[in-house]
């Protein structure tokens, strides 16, 4: 008698889809606020310009990208005028990429909304899943080593028992604003 094959779990898949709908959702959101051209790049790279001033080379390294791809991303900026491009003024070789007044205020409403869904994912789901969730995730990305940098910079969830001891305090705290 001939066994029925199990499929196999399609992991890969799912994560594309929950990065097409992450993304969707960022795009929906940013246009509601006044920006209707998202692009998959722009989150990181807004948040990494945020900070000041960032070399070409440098702003690759943090997307996880070649210098070369990193050059196309300023350059959609530029084009979009949200980032121009200066020569560093210790060293002409420096092509750094600056947020303009524009691009300033779009990268405070892409840190905003990431930061919302952030916060309604992590209602959605107890501590637990979501550390397990995290683990998962980095080791797919694991053997990447363009990625390894990026990611180190992306902290961990609280350890679950840091949340209960948190939540405890909260609840017990007599002096806690209800």
């Amino acid at each position: 008698m001939e066994q029925a094959s199990t499929p196999p779990y399609l992991f890969g898949d799912l994560l594309a889809l929950a990065r097409l709908s992450w993304i969707r959702q960022m795009a929906a959101r940013l246009g509601e606020r006044g920006y209707p051209d998202y692009r998959r790049s722009d989150a990181a790279a807004l948040r990494l310009l945020r900070r000041g001033p960032v070399p070409v080379g440098r702003l690759g390294a943090g997307l996880g990208v070649t210098r070369q791809a990193a050059r196309k991303v300023a350059d959609g900026l530029v084009q979009r005028d949200l980032a121009r491009t200066v020569r560093d003024a210790h060293d002409s070789r420096v092509l750094n990429v600056v947020l303009t007044a524009a691009g300033t205020a779009y990268a405070q409403a892409v840190t905003e909304v990431i930061q919302a869904l952030n916060r309604e994912f992590g209602q959605r789901v107890d501590p637990a899943q979501l550390a397990a969730a995290d683990a998962v995730l980095r080791a797919v990305f694991a053997g990447d080593s363009a990625l390894q940098d990026a990611a180190a910079a992306i902290r961990p969830p609280r350890p679950l028992s840091t949340i209960t001891r948190l939540s405890n305090a909260m609840v017990l705290s007599p002096d806690r604003p209800g």
